[in-house]
């Protein structure tokens, strides 16, 4: 925003849009006009919708300095949720702040799965590793009033969004956030207690990050997201512990590549659980893989090493 070519008065909202999704599309960010919005109603404080009805309505001189450190920032490929600290999920708004990792539509998809297990009937509980800004944890707490969380990270920051958000939405009594690692967290866990056991791991494999998308590879935090040289080492230390905890025909989501989906199957059948089951996402891609531990356990199952 080139405040020389023209007077202040003449930037207005319809011109400011045009200008920042002309820039941003030269950045390479995909949506350009989508997140120019975005980025305008959070410099100016207001509803997306409002823009439509103030399109020549002139910004202040705040306004115009939010919007040109706001555009800034995701010129340089900051995603656009850290920008606004805040991101969409199932229908809610959560709050992100850099250090966390930013909620995905894929994500989703475990939410349904999950949603079909929990009982309407009797309370449940639910054990998550890895709860980053608390949306799976907070979104099922509140689509099943019936059930409890507990959550584990080993991320400070994600702890207090997690609470922030956790609050926000009148959960919190209900879901108990552990700062700590995931395999000691879930050793406390008695055996054959918890109905349902979710996780959205990091699986990214380590040879992997530096293909990924700017937004994600310089700014979203590297232990949300790599996990080995095959992107499974995280996932291969839950199973078993998701197996000991679980209750009889209780159940296990996993997100994961797509790539991982079939050496996910294998691994959760080698931990004496059953039915395996990959899911696709709402892009039609394998995502999810879902397993129960049997109804007629034969025998105890194993602590795993910690």
């Amino acid at each position: 925003m080139d405040r020389s070519a023209s007077a202040d008065s003449d930037w207005t909202v319809r011109r400011i849009l045009r200008w920042t999704t002309d820039y941003l599309e030269t950045r390479g960010v995909e949506a350009a006009r989508l997140e120019a919005e975005l980025l305008c109603a959070h410099a100016r404080r207001c509803p997306r919708i409002r823009l439509y009805t103030d399109y020549d309505v002139p910004l202040t001189e705040t306004e115009r300095s939010r919007m040109r450190e706001a555009v800034r920032r995701r010129a340089a490929r900051e995603p656009l949720a850290y920008i606004i600290g805040e991101r969409e999920f199932y229908g809610r708004t959560f709050h992100v702040v850099p250090g966390v990792l930013i909620p995905r539509p894929e994500t989703e998809t475990l939410i349904d799965l999950a949603l079909e297990q929990i009982p309407d009937d009797r309370p449940a509980h639910l054990v998550e590793a890895g709860f980053g800004s608390g949306c799976i944890a907070v979104t099922l707490a509140v689509q099943k009033p019936q059930c409890r969380v507990t959550a584990c990270d080993i991320s400070a920051v994600c702890g207090d969004v997690a609470r922030q958000n956790a609050a926000r939405f009148g959960v919190a009594d209900r879901i108990r956030f552990l700062h700590a690692d995931a395999s000691a967290a879930l050793a406390d866990i008695p055996d054959a207690s918890v109905d349902g056991f979710l996780s959205n791991p990091p699986y990214v494999r380590t040879d992997e990050l530096d293909r990924l998308q700017p937004e994600v590879a310089q700014y979203e935090p590297r232990e949300a997201l790599v996990s080995g040289p095959d992107g499974l080492d995280l996932i291969r230390q839950l199973i078993p512990h998701a197996a000991r905890i679980l209750r009889p025909s209780g159940w296990i989501g996993l997100e994961c590549d797509p790539a991982q989906c079939r050496t996910i199957q294998a691994l959760l059948t080698e931990h004496g659980l059953a039915a395996p089951t990959i899911f696709q996402d709402f892009r039609g891609t394998d995502r999810i893989v879902t397993a129960q531990r049997p109804s007629e356990p034969t025998g105890p199952s194993p602590r795993p090493k910690t």
